[in-house]
């Protein structure tokens, strides 16, 4: 019989590329990842890698395998998920993937609702880009991802994975004086943008081109908090969410934006097992702990 385990692994071996990257990922040693797949070899009596350079390749029958390990771990999620239904105690660990500001806007709220009402469970929290994460809920690396979709940016999807509705989170001028007023009073000034290749730091370029102006963006950095001192000690501009406050208010000023531009936010889990109590668990609370925020209602 067929070793799930070691199926895995050769799955993880065709998500990942290595040996090397799989052994990092499970916190294994590329010895016994290779000797488990070795193993594997063995049981199923027919090649399944062939060296390629420094690398290995997997052979067509190990492509097949890989198809239908997927759906055998879909098919156990979904009975470990159907089972839960039968006990809604929700318990066991959550593995979380956040992007920074929802870390810093709903998770504290929501890990304190979760320690009082569902005490068993273990939330398990990595700040994870959220195109990334998606992936790698897909990968099975995490169980539940906080992402986020910029306007006229469509996050990546995926037919095993769902979407729930989180928030709409308004996007503001982050301005350090009284002489902004508008976008365009701010193309001359300094500006802080996370880093290339993000969909924020994609929408926030594109919103001043169309506003007329080239941002000069003089400070790259992925994290918000960064933004918001940076526009207090008054060296640069901002484009912030609201998410970023969390239940406080800010401590800038902000300035709505032409069109009121939001993001969205969701979660996302894997179908096999959204049902599941601790994943229904998780999404019915984070829901409860966006309602008190500094978002926009209207």
């Amino acid at each position: 019989m067929l070793d799930l385990k070691r199926l895995a692994l050769l799955r993880e071996l065709h998500l990942r590329g290595t040996i090397a990257a799989v052994a990092k990922s499970l916190a294994y040693s590329p010895s016994s990842v290779s000797q488990q797949l070795s193993v594997l070899e063995v049981e199923t009596g027919v090649t399944l890698l062939v060296k390629s350079g420094r690398r290995v390749r997997l052979t067509p029958a190990a492509e097949l395998l890989v198809e239908h390990t997927g759906a055998l771990l879909e098919r156990v999620e979904l009975i470990e998920s159907e089972l839960a239904t039968f006990d809604r105690i929700a318990s066991g660990t959550v593995r979380l993937a956040v992007f920074q500001s929802a870390a810093l806007g709903i998770i504290p709220q929501a890990l304190s609702l979760l320690a009082i009402e569902h005490p068993t469970l273990r939330v398990e929290i990595t700040q994870r880009e959220p195109e990334s994460a998606l992936a790698a809920v897909w990968a099975r690396e995490f169980d539940l991802v906080i992402a986020e979709q910029y306007p006229g940016h469509a996050a990546p999807r995926s037919d095993e994975l769902d979407r729930e509705p989180l928030c709409m989170d308004m996007i503001r001028l982050g301005a350090p004086t009284s002489s902004v007023n508008a976008l365009l009073d701010a193309r001359d000034l300094p500006w802080v943008m996370e880093p290339r290749g993000t969909a924020s730091r994609h929408w926030a370029e594109q919103t001043c081109r169309l506003a007329g102006f080239e941002p000069d963006v003089r400070f790259e950095t992925a994290d918000l908090q960064a933004h918001i001192r940076l526009v207090e000690s008054g060296h640069a501009v901002a484009l912030l969410p609201d998410l970023v406050w969390g239940t406080r208010e800010p401590t800038i000023r902000v300035l709505e934006l032409e069109g009121r531009p939001r993001r969205e936010v969701f979660t996302s889990a894997r179908r096999s097992g959204s049902a599941g109590a601790a994943i229904s668990a998780c999404r019915e609370v984070l829901a409860r702990a966006v309602e008190p925020l500094w978002l926009d209602r209207s």
